[in-house]
Formats: C-alpha cells, structure tokens, sequence
C-alpha cells in the first residue's frame, strides 16, 4: 500500500520550504494523502512467492521527488530551423529527485501523456533522466504515470501538471521582456506503507542496494543518502533546506502572534460592550436577566 503526500500548488522559481509535520495548516501548501491498495498481478504464474509477498509490518518509507515542466523562449531573431512557426518556446517535463538524488532504484519508468497534437503523444521513459523535450505555443495538462520497480508490487501513479509557458506575478511583463526561463515544479513525497520484504530491501539499500550490492554496502549507502532528508542549506538547484524551512515557520510564527493579538483586542472590546450595555441596561431600569422573545 503506498500513499501520495503532495504539494500541489505550483510556483514560478522556488518552492516554499517543506514543513512535513505542519503542511496541512500552511495557508499557501495544502497536502492531501491518496491512499491506494497494493497491486496483485492477476497471473498465477507471475505471482511472487509466499516469502517474497510478505510486508514488513507497521513500517513506512517515504521518498520525496520533484516533478515539473521549464520553458525556454525563443529569440525570434534566432529560432531553431526544425521548428515550427508558430511555436514560441522550447520546453521540458520532468520527474527527478530532490538535489539530483537517483530515484531509478524505486522508479521504473514514467509515462508521459502530452496534448493529442503533438505526434506519438504517449511518451515512455524507461531509464533517468525521466524527462521529455518539445516545443510548442500553448500551455496543457500534462498526465505522468510513475510505474515502480517490479520487487514493489504496486500499482502505478497518476499525477497531473499544469505546463506553464508564461511568466506570473508582480515582475511578470520584466521576465517576459527579458525572455527569461520559466520553472514550474511540484514537490512530492511517495509513502510506501508496509512494503514487502524484497522491496523494503531495495528502499533502505538506496541506489547502490539497488545495483546489488552487499549488505554493509548498502547500510553505509543508507547513512549518507539525502533522499529522506532535507538540506541544511539550500542551493540554486535545490530550494528545498532547513533554513528555508525555519524561515516559514518563523513567519507562521509571527502570524500566530498577529492573530493572537487581534482576537486579545476584540476579546477586551467586547468587554467593553457588554459592560456599556449593562450600564444602559441599569439606566433604564431593565433586569440584567432579562432575556428577548
């Protein structure tokens, strides 16, 4: 059984920093969880083993990766022969790792469905980089299928994304202006829940447990992985760190404070009120119990 953790709100440039204990309270990250069964395959003769079907009971593992789309325009001035006219940018749609972390070793293949335009629009790559290059004017729904290793047993994965060709935001006629590069990209974790026992080797043996290595190869490849752990610092190729993460937590701090203070200003004007309508209430000679019909 696996389930899909995802931050589905694209962004131009960076990502906000990745909170896992506190997504679901971001007002601008919103993580929703995708449970689904485990794959059987329906062929008898292709079934595993009683052994190699057994899972690792109460035991979790995540692996995050990033997937996305960037746009390149075009210099009309200096556009590619081979491309059409009216075509404006050159762009690519992608699922990686986080900080170029190998994700081959859990990932299979992707499937990349494109704009039914586009000739061969079912594209399968079966080996990394799992990306796919076109080029094109207008912006679609790109649908990725994730298909896993065959030791998971597992079902494939749908995802969805928006590709972006066209700058937003307060600087978006100076990017468009200055033809600059136009990044899309979604983070997301994929939680295998109980995974048998063959497969479990294979996510805590990392890229080299993946290759067949021996075991305190693959316990020391283990230890210095980065692909369950966030940076401390982050990179230009990497928005995903610590100090990113700290910095939003300091803002939800601050927050907290602002509403904190305002609902302590209403609570005291209230008093207030309640305490001018007693006064008028005695003025008038009317009960303080008294309640309207």
């Amino acid at each position: 059984m696996i389930s899909v953790i995802r931050y589905p709100a694209p962004c131009i440039g960076p990502l906000p920093g990745y909170l896992s204990s506190i997504a679901a309270s971001l007002p601008l990250i919103r993580a929703t969880a995708l449970y689904l069964s485990a794959f059987t395959k329906s062929e008898t003769s292709k079934m595993p083993s009683a052994t190699g079907n057994k899972r690792v009971r109460g035991i979790s593992v995540f692996r995050p990766f990033v997937f996305g789309s960037v746009a390149h325009p075009f210099d009309p001035q200096n556009k590619p022969e081979d491309c059409p006219p009216d075509h404006t940018h050159r762009w690519q749609i992608f699922v990686r790792g986080v900080n170029g972390e190998d994700i081959s070793y859990w990932l299979k293949k992707v499937q990349f469905k494109l704009h039914e335009t586009y000739a061969q629009n079912v594209r399968t790559i079966e080996q990394p980089p799992f990306e796919v290059s076109e080029t094109g004017w207008g912006e679609f729904e790109i649908q990725l299928k994730l298909y896993f290793v065959p030791e998971s047993n597992e079902k494939p994965q749908t995802l969805w994304h928006s590709l972006k060709l066209h700058p937003y935001g307060p600087d978006a006629e100076g990017m468009k202006e200055r033809r600059e590069t136009v990044v899309s990209q979604n983070y997301e974790e994929i939680i295998f829940n109980e995974p048998i026992e063959p497969f479990y080797e294979v996510l805590t043996g990392g890229p080299t447990g993946a290759q067949g290595k021996s075991k305190g190869k693959n316990t020391k490849q283990l230890g210095q992985s980065r692909t369950a752990h966030i940076p401390n610092s982050d990179t230009p190729g990497n928005p995903y760190s610590r100090v990113t993460e700290n910095k939003e937590l300091d803002r939800m701090a601050e927050a907290t404070q602002t509403v904190e203070q305002m609902i302590k200003e209403e609570k005291d004007r209230l008093i207030e009120r309640e305490k001018l309508l007693a006064d008028l209430r005695e003025s008038e000679g009317v009960p303080a119990n008294t309640k309207r019909r």
